[in-house]
């Protein structure tokens, strides 16, 4: 049955290693963007990283491409599959072992779910402080290869500063195995970061090693409104030099806050609507001279006028719908309609600048298109938004935002910010590479590229 290659996997693998049936064909070909149309050649299970080895062995000696693929939560089409590829699916390499209590360290395959990991360190007063809304269903593969962020970034940093070490297969059946568990080995390039926020482009994440932390004491979760785009980034500045522990500090319009109200039914926190809206989340001072600082530091900001409102969630369950309203933005707009977004950064001191200059220039020249502003500006990482009006054709509108985005990358790149703070580039976005790196990185990536995987086969057209 089937191709040549097909038949190679019958003969050199057991039962179930792969599916060419159409639904698995359609839901491992694609990824969260739903944008491209999936058609692979195959989908593959592997158990473990030999059998990874073999295959990648197999699919070069057959000129077939591979596309890795962990919990396809991407949101740029790093996990689509629409050329005929091989899907190499680590949804069966979900082993955790080894826990070294001394080291702090966790050994686990790259398909076991990010939240499972948290599940399973909860016992031990630990965690992998990597956490963001789709942690249910993205993988550690996939969280190291894109490099991922999310909520806390401003207190843990990215993916790669909890990696101690990995296991890489090359497209050529190679495994590579990158530093152990040692926290310091000053041998030359440390081929790891080859592998962390690059896509599966270079090599397929197969094990990782991963650097945990004790788990966050407990938390105090406000909700501040704000009178303008000013006062959010004075709070912020207040609240750095504040001393207390930060965990993570949210903003979105007010613009943001009503879609999410209608959408999900929920009740504003306030009575009255405000421009912009923070979330921000310490860690709560056990001391009491603690709490009485963090009153006083609360009673100075209105004082001062920094925010018109503010709530203090007063128990989890309250924190937890205080969250909801953050996370629920995406779901919310895309509920709405057509929807054209982008996942940007620039550094933190150009942000005011860069969204006054960006909404102005719509409110000038593209008054139908109506923004929607939030994100994690603690670490610099904005989600725009801009929602098709009711009265405008879908190709009236994607020309419009298509003019309107040359304007905004050509900020991003003055500014000397990136085109993708978070979601990757993948297949959606590499038009875009050249707004954040220059011609010399880009020559580089192709060369590491052409070393590492010759032939081109592991995860085509992605990235370069």
């Amino acid at each position: 049955m089937g191709t040549p290659f097909v038949k190679k996997l019958e003969q050199e693998f057991k039962d179930g290693f792969f599916s060419t049936d159409s639904g698995d064909l359609a839901t491992y070909g694609r990824d969260w963007t739903k944008v491209h149309t999936p058609s692979p050649l195959v989908i593959c299970f592997p158990e473990s990283t030999d059998d990874v080895s073999r295959l990648l062995k197999i699919c070069s000696e057959n000129g077939v491409a591979v596309v890795p693929s962990g919990g396809r939560t991407g949101l740029a089409g790093g996990a689509v599959a629409a050329n005929g590829e091989c899907v190499v699916s680590l949804s069966k390499m979900r082993k955790i072992g080894a826990f070294d209590p001394l080291a702090l360290t966790l050994q686990v395959d790259a398909g076991v779910v990010t939240e499972a990991v948290h599940e399973h360190l909860k016992p031990e007063g630990l965690t992998w402080p990597i956490d963001f809304a789709s942690k249910g269903s993205s993988t550690v593969g996939g969280n190291i290869a894109t490099n991922a962020g999310g909520v806390k970034v401003i207190r843990y940093g990215l993916t790669r500063n909890w990696v101690l070490g990995l296991t890489v297969v090359l497209m050529s059946g190679e495994v590579l195995r990158l530093n152990g568990s040692l926290e310091k080995n000053n041998t030359g390039v440390d081929l790891r970061q080859l592998f962390i926020g690059t896509e599966g482009i270079f090599g397929m994440i197969t094990e990782a090693i991963l650097k945990l932390a004790p788990l966050p004491k407990e938390s105090d979760v406000f909700f501040f409104a704000l009178p303008g785009l000013g006062p959010v980034f004075d709070l912020f500045s207040e609240a750095r030099k504040s001393g207390f522990v930060l965990n993570a500090f949210e903003c979105l319009s007010n613009e943001c806050l009503e879609v999410v109200l209608r959408n999900r039914g929920f009740t504003s926190p306030f009575r009255e609507a405000h421009h912009y809206y923070v979330l921000m989340e310490i860690e709560r001072p056990e001391r009491a001279d603690g709490r009485e600082g963090l009153e006083a530091w609360l009673a100075g900001l209105f004082e001062n006028g920094r925010v018109e409102d503010a709530v203090l969630a007063q128990s989890p369950k309250e924190a937890q719908s205080l969250w909801a309203m953050r996370e629920g933005i995406s779901e919310s707009l895309s509920a709405l309609g057509m929807l054209h977004k982008h996942d940007i950064s620039l550094p933190i001191h150009r942000l005011k600048e860069f969204i006054e200059t960006w909404t102005r220039d719509l409110s000038e020249n593209y008054p139908g298109l109506k923004p929607f502003i939030f994100g994690h500006i603690g670490d610099g990482n904005l989600h725009v938004n801009l929602l098709k009006p009711a009265p405008m054709d879908a190709s009236e509108f994607k020309a419009a935002c298509a003019k309107a985005d040359a304007k905004m990358f050509g900020w991003i790149q003055e500014f000397e910010g990136s085109v993708s703070a978070e979601h990757g580039i993948g297949l959606l976005k590499k038009h875009l590479l050249a707004y954040t790196r220059t011609e010399s990185e880009i020559g580089i990536m192709r060369k590491m590229k052409s070393v590492l995987d010759p032939r081109g086969l592991m995860n085509p057209g992605k990235i370069l």
